[in-house]
């Protein structure tokens, strides 16, 4: 329950009147200056506007306080720091918010206002008599458009309190915002706890999330688990028409920050004409990639399979035996007090007691004369891949035998299977594969089909655009795949810097194949750049001879020789207009058609397919396409 006997201070009264009497001996300066702040209530209210980001119009206001113009306690941060350190937080708490209350009235805004309260604050001075509502009645406001925003980063509070705080305001027409998620004490428990109308996401994870892939996978999770909580949420801290773009398209409610509005004493009731053109432009934003998923740090743990391990005084009959009795057993550690000494082979024991006389002369001795006494031993901790790399340097035994698996300080946990790592690392490669080509490191097919389907959903009009290398294979079977490998590169490269980072979007779906979506109006210019660009970088991947008979001979796929000439950039385009397709699918099939139309012209080329698309289906207009040449 709420602890009835603590003071309770109205919002309603003279702040001022409560102010502890100060000593006139006491020669603090921080002190004479909250005096003076409470005596002649020298604080004013800020307004900063919170946005609906879906309908471009204010939702609502953040209510902030600042101190005397004049003063060292003018910032936020002081002023409380210096209310902390004279044991008056609460109080100048309560005197900030009859400011902003005061001030919001005044105003007479029509949405809602989010009014900043500490938990402390919320859980000790919980109105018993009402005196809280009756003051905002009698300023004229609605309970219903007020929000109690919980701040302040202390986790130094009661859960039930806070709770029974939180239903106590609840019922008298209040919504309840946590502030600052990902921040201090806005931890997901307090969230599951508390149930708020609105979360906040710290501004910490908005800045940059556009260029981090990683804030762009915090901040979708939140909207995500937000959609299932009932719960909206309020990105902090836009300051950029990019990072507007990244969370809009993650379907967050609402927007705060400096691209809609600083905090202002005179809050705009309409935003500027910028912010509006931003919301409500069909640009979609292009998130960012990992460049190293998750799955690559899995660790050795993944491949730890317990096998119960025979001491050095246990014989060979007896070990023998165990490989008899079970025919999936490789190898069989060998562990004294806990500590692996060595690692037996199923075949070099097998293979020793193939041999005349061996099984009645080895028999009852101790196995330790069939064991490696240096077996591969890793920790438990070791990522997947640096294992991989040791093995590939180690002798090739390793691999068959397999390896002891330990925990940090060498006590024994189980064993790992040469074929389970390499299980491990090909289904990594795969699945790290659909998400980031491993050699470009650019976008794979997953992003790339999943950005074609936000671009669709979002009615955007774009250009896609599908390049390809003409003649590759023949020159990758002639000069091998470390030169095929680094002219990929080089066309990647080339193709990433013709894209404008907020607008465009390169993916590698594979091989020498590359797909381009342009929301760049200049699309074709770019795309006239990377051919030149190509054109004049190319000689460098061929000896001079070949590139003075402008091309090579090589095997066709029926092992005839055949001519083929210098490799050459092919780019098919399809205008996507919107409604024109239902699908990524059905985007990549035209593209498909307009990439064979360029491969079929001579040299660097670009078609553009002009054929219209409507829903799956097309109608052909008298001229199916045109080349145009670089």
């Amino acid at each position: 329950m709420l602890n009835a006997d603590q003071p309770d201070i109205h919002w309603g009264e003279n702040l001022a009147l409560t102010m502890p009497a100060r000593n006139d001996t006491e020669d603090d300066d921080s002190g004479r200056r909250l005096h003076d702040i409470f005596i002649r209530r020298r604080l004013s209210a800020l307004f900063q506007p919170v946005v609906t980001l879906a309908g471009a119009d204010v939702y609502g206001y953040e209510g902030l306080i600042r101190g005397p113009a004049d003063s060292p306690l003018h910032a936020p941060p002081a002023l409380f720091e210096a209310a902390r350190a004279h044991d008056l937080v609460v109080e100048i708490e309560h005197l900030c918010r009859q400011v902003v209350l005061e001030a919001y009235a005044r105003h007479a805004l029509p949405c809602k206002l989010f009014l900043n309260v500490s938990p402390q604050c919320l859980v000790r001075h919980n109105s018993r008599s009402g005196a809280t509502l009756r003051y905002i009645d009698k300023l004229g406001l609605d309970a219903r458009n007020v929000i109690i925003e919980l701040t302040e980063s202390s986790p130094a509070f009661d859960y039930e309190l806070l709770l029974e705080a939180v239903r106590h305001y609840r019922g008298m027409g209040f919504q309840i915002a946590m502030d600052d998620l990902g921040e201090g004490f806005s931890s997901l428990r307090l969230w599951s706890e508390l149930r708020p109308d609105y979360v906040k996401i710290d501004k910490h994870f908005i800045h940059g999330i556009d260029q981090d892939a990683v804030k762009l996978q915090f901040v979708r999770s939140i909207q995500q688990i937000a959609e299932n909580a009932g719960c909206r949420v309020i990105a902090e801290g836009i300051e950029t028409a990019a990072e507007l773009a990244i969370v809009r398209d993650l379907h967050i409610n609402y927007g705060q920050g400096f691209f809609f509005g600083r905090p202002q004493p005179e809050p705009g009731r309409e935003l500027e004409a910028a912010a509006v053109r931003a919301l409500h432009s069909r640009r979609v934003g292009v998130f960012p990639t990992a460049t190293a998923p998750a799955q690559q740090q899995a660790t050795v743990t993944k491949l730890l399979s317990y096998v119960e391990p025979v001491t050095p005084r246990t014989s060979n009959d007896a070990v023998f035996s165990l490989f008899e009795a079970d025919a999936s057993l490789y190898s069989l550690p060998v562990v004294h007090d806990g500590v692996p000494v060595g690692l037996i082979s199923r075949y070099s024991m097998i293979d020793g007691f193939a041999r005349p006389f061996r099984r009645e002369l080895y028999g009852r001795r101790s196995c330790e004369c069939f064991m490696d006494t240096r077996p591969l031993i890793v920790t438990h901790c070791m990522s997947l891949h640096a294992l991989s790399d040791l093995i590939t340097d180690m002798e090739p035994h390793h691999l068959s035998n397999g390896f002891i698996i330990t925990t940090d300080d060498g006590r024994y946990l189980g064993l790992g299977s040469g074929h389970a790592l390499l299980r491990e690392i090909t289904q990594m490669q795969l699945h790290a594969a659909r998400y980031a080509n491993p050699l470009t490191l650019l976008p794979g097919n997953v992003p790339i089909n999943e950005h074609i389907d936000r671009l669709l959903k979002r009615g955007a009009r774009f250009w896609t655009c599908y390049a390809d290398l003409d003649n590759f294979k023949p020159y990758n079977d002639h000069y091998g795949f470390r030169k095929g490998d680094e002219l990929i590169q080089f066309a990647s490269r080339l193709l990433s810097e013709a894209t404008h980072p907020e607008r465009d979007f390169v993916g590698h779906i594979g091989g020498d194949d590359f797909m381009l979506l342009f929301q760049s109006e200049d699309w074709e210019g770019r795309c006239q750049a990377v051919l030149k660009r190509f054109a004049a970088g190319v000689a460098d991947f061929y000896h001079a001879a070949d590139w003075a008979r402008r091309g090579i001979e090589a095997e066709d796929r029926k092992g005839r020789k055949t001519w083929y000439g210098l490799i050459s950039l092919s780019i098919g385009v399809v205008l996507v207009e919107p409604g024109a397709f239902g699908s990524h699918h059905e985007v990549a099939a035209a593209a498909t058609v307009a990439k064979k139309q360029a491969k079929e012209m001579p040299g660097n080329a670009i078609f553009l397919e002009r054929r219209q698309y409507q829903s799956g289906t097309e109608r052909h207009t008298p001229e199916g396409g045109c080349a145009l040449a670089p």
